[in-house]
């Protein structure tokens, strides 16, 4: 079958298409952008993948931010196979020893090092595992009255009804009405920081509107404040440690349990397992997701410290009534563990760190250009913003179709991005090397120049 797929017919090729055209939603997508004409991969290796024209692409944005360890990991694909032949699933209220060892694992590797994971099966997921149980934990404190949760608006903690209330952001449709009790708040932006005020100053004056909303509404009402270390979806800045350090004091200072949603910033993306470990602070529960198989298999985590978790270890009043069918899927669990295990070998962390530095090195000629208002990044997760105007900071109009345009560019010089528009998202598999980083650099030069020469 997969040699089958490495050879098709145009034939075959039409047949997909048409059945696709008919059939298929492709999930944020609008049918007409790609009914007739949707990209087919048939093969990935590294950082590239194969179409199936034949046509190899190097992915700039790792799958959907996940793909961390590469495409074509043998021994992941074996693990899931030795796994799923040994026993897919156990019995109810059983466990398989691939998802014993991953709860060990991660707890190794976290700054708790008493953490209990609770296993979902993907990113949103998680986030609704974590504030279900930020709630119960507040009822077992005797906070019976807090249902209500702080997030930031614009940013993005998934696709069910309830995590989309959480960000209110403009990449899913909210369909209403938001979960009762969501209350948003500015979010952080490093470049557009007003009067030029001390970036450590606004950094602090935006981590007090979680303090002000507090008070506002009634501490006993709060049950949660949640944030992602760094936000992708509202353009990926990043913040000084005081940021995070002040959101972990007026959580402490208040009773609400700190969630940090790293399902895009955790397991090495940033140059550190956990972004939140750049500043040393350790959150009360971490959601994870995508680069924990490295999307190999779907797999997620509410990762809850010591504080959080063992207040359900009481009477079965106290317990935490939750339950994800395929949460911790144990052929999922065996795909994390070689995961991780490759992380290890290869030393993909440090890489990220070593990579990003080389990323942002070879971007930043791209400064001198008259539409490149700000270049940003840790590890190898990586934003160019571009403006209309780079002294006054204006966006570009949408009328400029600007997503269309730099993504077909970077299609002409073999690069995939589905994330470049005004600002360009680059997260690109943590194995990529100094050869393809420069090629993908290369094409970024490229596109941006004909932007430049349109506007």
């Amino acid at each position: 079958m997969i040699k089958d797929q490495l050879n098709i017919s145009g034939e075959k090729i039409e047949e997909l298409q048409n059945i696709a055209s008919q059939n298929l939603f492709m999930h944020a997508q609008h049918i007409n952008d790609w009914a007739g004409n949707l990209k087919i991969f048939v093969k990935g290796e590294g950082v590239w993948v194969t179409d199936v024209n034949g046509h190899r692409y190097l992915d700039s944005m790792g799958g959907l931010w996940f793909k961390s360890a590469g495409y074509g990991r043998e021994e992941i694909a074996k693990a899931i196979y030795d796994q799923a032949c040994a026993i897919e699933t156990p019995p109810a209220n059983g466990a398989c020893i691939p998802q014993i060892e991953l709860a060990g694992k991660i707890a190794k590797l976290y700054p708790d090092k008493n953490a209990r994971s609770f296993f979902t099966s993907g990113g949103s997921e998680s986030v609704e595992t974590a504030v279900k149980m930020a709630k119960k934990y507040q009822m077992n404190q005797g906070k019976s009255g807090a249902y209500k949760v702080i997030s930031r608006r614009y940013s993005y903690h998934g696709a069910t009804a309830m995590a989309v209330s959480l960000g209110k952001p403009l990449t899913s449709d909210t369909m209403g009405p938001e979960m009762p009790g969501t209350i948003h708040v500015e979010n952080w932006d490093s470049y557009r920081i007003p009067n030029n005020i001390d970036s450590v100053e606004y950094a602090i004056y935006c981590a007090n509107q979680f303090e002000e909303a507090i008070k506002h509404t009634g501490p006993d009402s709060v049950a949660a404040m949640i944030a992602e270390p760094i936000s992708a979806a509202y353009g990926i800045h990043i913040p000084p440690a005081e940021y995070w350090q002040r959101l972990r004091e007026i959580a402490d200072n208040y009773d609400v349990v700190l969630i940090a949603d790293e399902v895009i910033t955790g397991f090495g993306r940033t140059g550190k397992y956990f972004a939140t470990e750049h500043w040393n602070v350790i959150p009360d529960i971490t959601t994870v997701a995508k680069a924990l198989t490295s999307g190999y298999s779907p797999l997620g985590a509410a990762i809850a410290s010591k504080k959080i978790s063992d207040s359900f270890l009481g009477s079965e009043k106290e317990m935490f009534r939750h339950l994800i069918t395929f949460g911790g899927h144990p052929v999922s669990s065996a795909a994390a563990l070689k995961n991780l295990e490759i992380f290890e070998k290869e030393d993909l962390v440090q890489a990220s760190k070593n990579m990003g530095e080389y990323l942002l090195e070879q971007l930043e000629p791209l400064r001198n250009s008259k539409i490149v208002g700000d270049i940003r990044g840790l590890g190898l997760l990586v934003a160019i913003e571009l403006v209309l105007d780079k002294s006054t900071k204006t966006k570009i109009p949408a009328s400029y179709e600007l997503q269309k345009k730099i993504s077909n560019y970077l299609l002409e010089r073999d690069v995939i991005s589905f994330r470049a528009s005004d600002v360009i998202s680059l997260c690109p598999p943590l194995s990529i090397n100094k050869d393809e980083i420069d090629f993908l650099v290369d094409a970024l030069k490229n596109s941006i120049s004909k932007i430049e020469q349109e506007i």
